[in-house]
């Protein structure tokens, strides 16, 4: 089984519109629906995986509210192919002014091999590209 798709509140849409048009090609992604109301990712090339889909907050909070330390969405991690696609990621997010929580490497507490990085995007959501084995 795999997970068929998450859904994101955000409170600004064409902000996370233009973070991820820039970010989701480098993590397997292209887009699958993009609407006023709404916008979608799936996994590129025909591949089987998760559907991301994001909306806007019914009630946007002040900027900063959201916090992964409460109850609900901790964080996201892409798989990429390659431990090169994590680096590639985390110069992509770094150019674009991300806040970066770890540069690339290798997570000794995960299971090897356990390669990524993590970031935060526009809203403080985090975000990883983790490698699980270099093909």
């Amino acid at each position: 089984m795999v997970l068929g798709h998450l859904g994101v509140n955000v409170p600004d849409l064409d902000a996370a519109r233009e973070h991820y048009a820039a970010v989701m090609p480098a993590l397997g992604f292209e887009p699958f629906l993009d609407a006023p109301d709404e916008f979608a990712y799936r996994p590129a090339r025909g591949r089987r995986g998760t559907y991301l889909f994001f909306y806007p907050s019914a009630a946007p909070e002040a900027p900063g509210a959201y916090s992964r330390e409460r109850t609900g969405l901790q964080h996201l991690a892409f798989m990429v192919p390659t431990r090169a696609a994590v680096r590639e990621v985390h110069r992509l997010v770094a150019g674009l002014g991300c806040e970066i929580l770890h540069e690339p490497r290798e997570f000794p507490r995960y299971p090897p091999p356990y390669y990524a990085t993590f970031w935060l995007d526009p809203f403080g959501f985090m975000l990883e590209a983790v490698c699980h084995h270099d093909r």
